[in-house]
């Protein structure tokens, strides 16, 4: 079995030892992601909402430095540390994710890195 790591500056850097992605075969799994600046790799605590776009801005960046989009996800793994976010978080999401919906489940963490209210990772498909 082939890996090979996916790494773009468009997103942020790994906190710990780990690939932004990996590409086996036809397909990418993300790390998990939280609302680190891709920039400055600052972690930008805010509102669900704005926690939200940062994370999904940046699972976006990963899988367009492989050639893919969202519309290539066909199951995401989201998880808050506070269940009671889940109707906020959902509102943002489904912006993300209006066409060719995947699979999902949704945890409530005990804790997330850095304080992080989200952390969502994906699993997408190539073809």
């Amino acid at each position: 079995m082939k890996k090979e790591g996916i790494h773009t500056d468009k997103a942020p850097a790994a906190i710990g030892p780990y690939q932004q992605a990996i590409r086996v075969g036809e397909f990418v799994f993300t790390s998990g992601q939280i609302a680190l600046d891709p920039v400055s790799g600052e972690f930008h605590s805010g509102k669900i909402e704005e926690e939200t776009v940062r994370t999904l801005d940046n699972v976006k960046a990963i899988l367009n430095a492989t050639g893919l989009t969202l519309e290539h996800v066909v199951k995401a793994t989201v998880y808050l540390a506070d269940m009671g976010d889940f109707a906020h978080m959902n509102a943002v999401y489904e912006k993300y994710f209006a066409e060719g919906k995947p699979a999902r489940a949704c945890i409530q963490a005990g804790a997330l890195p850095k304080g992080a209210k989200v952390e969502i990772d994906v699993v997408a498909h190539t073809d």
